[in-house]
Parts: C-alpha cells; sequence; structure tokens
C-alpha cells in the first residue's frame, strides 16, 4: 500500500480516496467489527457500501442517514483517529435504529437519546480527545461532553428547538445513559 503523503491539520482535510481507504482500515479495528457483527445478528447486514467517504459542506465529520447508510465527511477528517470514531459513532446510531422498529429520528427524546448512546459509548469524550478540544476539566468531564455534543447535534434536527432538545436530552438521559447494548458496558 502507497505511504499517505502527510497531512498538516486544520481545514485541510482527506480526500475521498484517501478516506476511503482510512475506512477500510477502521472495519479491521475490533470495536467496528464488534459493532458490525451485532449489527448483523440484529437482523441489519452491513454491506460493502454502507459506509462512504464523501465530500460535507456542513461543519460535521459524519451521518448515518435510515436506508442510505453512513457517511464520512473526508474534507473534513485528517488523521485515522477521527476516522474510527466517526464510525463507531455512527454505526451505534446504525444500532440503534435496527434494535428499535419505532426509532423517529424527527422525534427529539428519540434522537437526543441515540446521541447518548453513541457520545457515551463510542469513546468521543474520552478526556485525551477533550483535552485535544482545549476542554481541560478533568471531574465529571465525560457526561459534560456528552451533553454538549447531544445539545450540538439535536439541535440541528429541524424538528428540534433548542428547549425541547435540553428537555428531551434530560427526560431520557438516565435510561439511554445506561443503556450501553451491543456492550456489556460503555468500552
Amino acid at each position: 500500500m502507497a505511504q499517505q503523503p502527510a497531512h498538516t491539520y486544520g481545514a485541510s482535510g482527506r480526500t475521498i480516496e484517501e478516506c476511503q481507504d482510512m475506512i477500510r482500515r477502521s472495519l479491521r479495528t475490533p470495536i467496528v467489527k464488534f459493532l458490525k457483527e451485532h449489527l448483523e445478528k440484529a437482523g441489519c447486514g452491513v454491506g460493502d457500501n454502507f459506509i462512504k467517504a464523501v465530500n460535507c459542506d456542513k461543519k460535521i465529520s459524519g451521518g448515518y442517514v435510515r436506508g442510505e447508510g453512513i457517511m464520512v465527511c473526508s474534507n473534513h477528517m485528517n488523521i485515522q483517529d477521527e476516522v474510527n470514531q466517526v464510525v463507531i459513532h455512527e454505526l451505534i446510531h446504525a444500532y440503534d435504529d435496527c434494535r428499535a422498529a419505532n426509532l423517529d429520528w424527527s422525534n427529539c427524546a428519540h434522537h437526543a437519546c441515540s446521541e447518548i448512546r453513541a457520545g457515551h459509548l463510542s469513546g468521543d469524550c474520552h478526556y485525551k480527545r477533550e483535552l485535544l478540544r482545549g476542554y481541560m476539566k478533568i471531574r465529571g468531564h465525560e457526561q459534560e461532553c456528552v451533553r454538549r455534543r447531544v445539545m450540538k447535534s439535536v439541535i440541528a434536527n429541524p424538528y428540534c428547538s433548542e428547549a425541547a432538545a435540553k428537555d428531551a436530552m434530560e427526560a431520557v438521559w438516565d435510561v439511554c445513559y445506561n443503556d450501553t447494548k451491543p456492550f456489556d458496558r460503555a468500552p
């Protein structure tokens, strides 16, 4: 395999081809394999084209769309760890969508619950990642980070105002934060 050219951090991002390679590498990591296996077990096969690299206009790193799969925003990715994180986070949404027949993404509480789970279970809020983002709190930082990221995502839902997003998040927090399926506990 050809050596990837060194990229500077920042807004540069990767080409779609580079990002596809990074997605292929992330598919070999234990946590991604585990999530894919559990999606299959839940009756939702993940085909070869389920996770795609795309260029994104919005300032997002990726997304999951029912019936279409996962997109990773190549123009906002720089390093393998970022791609792995997006793939894991979005696979948790796909898993939630698969196991809950009545999941309604336009329902703020449903959306908030899946975001709480994805934020908590993906490692998005690991303290090392938080330090790199410039958030310096150690005690209680993980839940605070998950809350901040849930709000950011749910507010972006056209069906959810900021107040509705906050109320929904608070209403489902305990149940969803403690729901670690398909893991035995938060990884």
